[in-house]
């Protein structure tokens, strides 16, 4: 790679930097592409080179939210193996991707920049819910194999993550409060695992 190749990656790399920053200060619907240009320490025109609008900024912001968040693990569910082994290490990875803090100020700029405009939201939504659906997968399987109650897989999934977001993304995303400890984050799972299972699982029988 050449030099002024690598110039111009620090240059967009600065753009988007600023860009984050400025929406996540000021608001989408405020922020200017002046207000980017000085804040990255660009001219506009170089801003424009690069991102054509601010519509196509929001846009590498959502790649990069989709990109941060933590590839889930295989969500094949295996018969013989405990329920709770086999969930906590889909929420150990899900947990992964909720304590990295640039996945939740991506996720905050995204949401500010969406209240006001919806169908913003619906592209990078849609493409969140499609890594939820490993959990989806999981619980279809485990209920095919008569261990959990018939309930709709997807339903189900959407509280095993809930019972998450609810002390791991929420806090962080709307009131800035700080990313959860190691310690901390072991107790949600531990304590999501505890109410889901004791909802859903269904007892095994006792041997003849």
């Amino acid at each position: 790679m050449t030099a002024p190749q690598r110039l111009t990656d620090r240059k967009r790399e600065s753009i988007v930097q600023a860009a984050i920053a400025e929406f996540r200060d000021n608001g989408f619907e405020v922020t200017s592409m002046d207000r980017i240009a000085a804040r990255a320490e660009v001219s506009k025109r170089t801003v424009y080179n690069h991102f054509p609008s601010k519509e196509e900024l929001f846009s590498e912001m959502l790649h990069r939210l989709w990109a941060s968040a933590e590839a889930q693990p295989d969500a094949t569910y295996r018969p013989g193996v405990p329920l709770r082994d086999q969930l906590r290490e889909l929420l150990d990875a899900k947990m992964k991707t909720l304590a990295q803090s640039t996945f939740i100020d991506l996720a905050r700029v995204a949401i500010g920049a969406t209240i006001h405009s919806p169908e913003r939201a619906q592209v990078w939504v849609n493409r969140l819910n499609q890594r939820e659906e490993t959990f989806t997968v999981w619980v279809r399987g485990a209920q095919q194999d008569g261990r959990l109650k018939a309930v709709e897989p997807g339903f189900a999934a959407s509280q095993i993550h809930a019972l998450l977001k609810a002390f791991a993304f929420w806090p962080q995303v709307t009131l800035n409060e700080p990313l959860l400890t190691p310690e901390k984050q072991a107790a949600v799972i531990e304590s999501a695992l505890d109410l889901f299972l004791c909802w859903y699982e269904i007892p095994a029988s006792p041997a003849a």
